[in-house]
């Protein structure tokens, strides 16, 4: 466990929160409508665990159409009608960390860590699993409020519990598709910034385990992206947008991906596309936050400052 760990300012400072918001706040792809009417699990084909239709419903509003307000809205409904479900308060943490309200992000940072530890009793690897997760926004509490370097030593504390309860998650199925898909982004973000962390394996992970396969797409292009390895990010983006044409968080994606090969390549024509992208995303900025949008809109101002006159 300890080594594990052998670099904990690197892990948990910065990039503590921005994991909070990848793994829960813009991360999933299908190209399908919500139907709040259907319940099911999206991460299991078999033997499919209870996730409240309201839950399910902001989940797929997210993730698979980058439609936040929709998802506000489910989200609201699931905490009226599905009060026990961990999965909805992480997604609402996740709400208040894009919008900068650290006050609604501690509120539900805690109400998920509760949900997850009463789960544990009638589901033990859900119930662990967002046992962890609970522990995990925590820490992003602590960085948000604290600051970086009086936050580091509570977060890295929080960053212990979450792998305590990830194994005790583990030891109950190894191979689901919930678990394997959070714990691989979690690897990822070990592996992308500590230079003795394998992100090969951490990929490897997400591909044999891992579900849903949109989600598992997504994450391995922002890898390979944070990696610098921009044909690979750009070839995971591309089947990510297969599956996922209706969401726009997609689009900014492959279009930053494009900024920095057409950069490295010294190739208008991938300037030129990874405009496209940007405004492609852009079309739907109605349904982002507002920090992503002006985030977008910055970043398309840099690409386009990169076009020969």
């Amino acid at each position: 466990m300890t080594k594990r760990f052998s670099s904990p300012r690197l892990v948990v400072s910065a990039k503590l929160t921005t994991l909070a918001q990848t793994a829960f706040g813009a991360a999933l792809a299908l190209n399908l409508w919500v139907n709040p009417s259907l319940a099911g699990d999206p991460f299991r084909d078999r033997e499919p665990h209870q996730i409240g239709n309201q839950t399910e419903a902001a989940f797929k509003a997210i993730f698979q159409q980058g439609n936040y307000p929709a998802a506000d809205r489910y989200l609201e409904q699931a905490l009226s009608k599905e009060p026990n479900e961990p999965l909805a308060y992480a997604m609402k943490a996740s709400l208040a960390y894009g919008n900068k309200d650290w006050a609604k992000l501690d509120t539900y940072s805690q109400k998920t860590l509760e949900a997850g530890q009463k789960l544990i009793y009638s589901d033990p690897l859900r119930g662990n699993l967002y046992t962890a997760v609970g522990h995990f926004l925590e820490g992003a509490v602590v960085i948000s409020r604290e600051g970086t370097v009086n936050g580091v030593p509570q977060a890295f504390s929080r960053l212990r519990q979450v792998y305590e309860y990830l194994d005790k998650a583990e030891a109950i199925s190894a191979n689901d598709p919930e678990l394997n898909l959070i714990k691989g982004y979690m690897d990822l973000l070990l592996a992308v910034n500590l230079p003795f962390a394998s992100p090969d394996q951490a990929i490897g992970r997400l591909e044999q385990n891992a579900a849903p396969g949109y989600l598992v797409e997504r994450g391995i292009a922002l890898a390979y992206r944070d990696l610098k390895r921009y044909p690979q990010a750009l070839d995971y983006a591309n089947r990510a947008i297969k599956t996922t044409s209706d969401n726009p968080e997609i689009y900014y994606l492959k279009a930053q991906i494009l900024k920095e090969l057409g950069q490295k390549e010294k190739s208008q024509q991938m300037i030129q596309e990874a405009i496209a992208n940007f405004d492609k995303a852009l079309t739907k900025k109605s349904q982002l936050p507002g920090d992503l949008v002006k985030q977008i809109e910055r970043e398309r101002r840099s690409a386009v400052s990169l076009k020969n006159p």
